[in-house]
């Protein structure tokens, strides 16, 4: 079964609560953005519950495969939704009206340096986000699934 196949049963905050419904209603991430960076759509399931959830995130795409940032704004600890995503076999990510499935996988080392510098040239707030924080923001690529 597909991810994005039951009802949503999370709420967020408002901000990103807006922008789900407004990709939800429209059927399109176009035109959503946040300080002028374009947000795709990432639905997973939750690790203990798995109920069906909703992540907008930054667009930091590179040749078919995309990152996702787990800043919580730089807090001390890391969003709720990092170990569903983190530990999925399969997320769907949505970008504009298309929809794939995707494999998450945490990355280190230079590869993470290569798209931690993609996520900060995508959205330049991720590198204040890292300074207000002592932990390491975890970055995850999510790869096309064949």
């Amino acid at each position: 079964m597909a991810v994005s196949e039951d009802p949503e049963t999370s709420r967020h905050a408002d901000l990103s609560q807006d922008q789900i419904d407004q990709i939800l209603e429209s059927g399109t991430t176009e035109g959503v953005e946040v300080k002028g960076t374009p947000v795709v759509l990432i639905t997973y399931r939750g690790r203990r519950t798995g109920e069906r959830r909703h992540l907008p995130c930054m667009r930091v795409e590179h040749e078919g495969s995309y990152a996702c940032v787990a800043s919580k704004g730089g807090a001390p600890e890391n969003p709720a939704w990092y170990p569903s995503v983190r530990d999925a076999a399969r997320v769907d990510l949505q970008d504009g009206t298309v929809t794939r499935a995707y494999a998450p996988r945490e990355l280190a080392g230079e590869e993470r340096s290569v798209w931690w510098e993609r996520a900060v040239a995508a959205y330049p707030d991720y590198a204040e986000y890292q300074r207000r924080t002592d932990r390491e923001l975890p970055v995850l690529v999510l790869e096309p699934r064949d």
